[in-house]
């Protein structure tokens, strides 16, 4: 990254240095009471990271589903990046698939573990592999990076700065129709809806708050999106 990327307004960039974790960043300015919109990112040429503060004015059961307007704005960039036969599934809680392999994560921590309280913030965190430092390109079927699956024009500084515009979308248009369009738009692109879990039971789709429904013998229970907070 050589200069600097370009937010939209209300969102605004921070540069972390190299070797720094930007979501730990994002964390702790956001515990020291840094207003919401600011973006922690790290310049590198191998992925994208980054991490962005949100405010929500919500108990934390409802305000985690904003994870989904952060997926699905990160999906959008690559949607509009990448050559059209790229394909861009989400796993439930934080997983990026892309042609079917772990391409990426997010993660998120918030202020308060407590459901039932309004979080002072909520921080997530983006981690997509641009590429990666093999001797063998695709040894590994199930991981996979952008640069090997024909995006290697979309560079972290693009696709940092188009997240940050699809971002903006999804959460101006969650704070004015509430979260079915995202759940609609994350369900269009689900990874396993239908299919069995690792851990047992069968994916069934999403509760009001973005949490996983899961059916077994004995009948369907629910993993809430909070589980995925650190």
């Amino acid at each position: 990254m050589n200069q600097a990327p370009t937010f939209p307004p209300l969102l605004r960039g921070e540069e972390v240095a190299h070797g720094q974790d930007p979501f730990a960043k994002a964390v702790a300015a956001a515990g020291l009471g840094t207003d919401p919109g600011l973006i922690c990112w790290v310049p590198a040429e191998d992925a994208l990271r980054a991490a962005v503060v949100l405010a929500p004015e919500e108990p934390l059961r409802e305000a985690v589903s904003g994870i989904f307007a952060v997926t699905l704005g990160l999906g959008d960039a690559l949607g509009a990046l990448a050559p059209p036969e790229v394909a861009v599934h989400y796993v439930w809680p934080g997983g990026i698939k892309v042609n079917g392999a772990d391409c990426g994560q997010l993660r998120a921590a918030a202020s308060t573990a407590d459901p039932a309280t309004e979080p002072d913030w909520l921080v997530v965190g983006i981690d997509i592999a641009y590429r990666v430092d093999e001797a063998e390109p695709g040894r590994s079927p199930d991981q996979t990076c952008l640069s090997e699956e024909g995006c290697s024009e979309v560079t972290p500084e693009r696709l940092l700065e188009s997240w940050s515009r699809h971002m903006l979308t999804w959460i101006n248009r969650r704070a004015g129709e509430g979260l079915a369009p995202l759940h609609a738009e994350w369900r269009s692109r689900a990874w396993g809806i239908g299919e069995s879990l690792p851990g047992g039971g069968v994916f069934m789709g999403l509760d009001e708050y973005a949490g996983m429904l899961v059916k077994d013998d004995e009948g369907t229970h629910l993993r809430p999106l909070t589980e995925m907070l650190q």
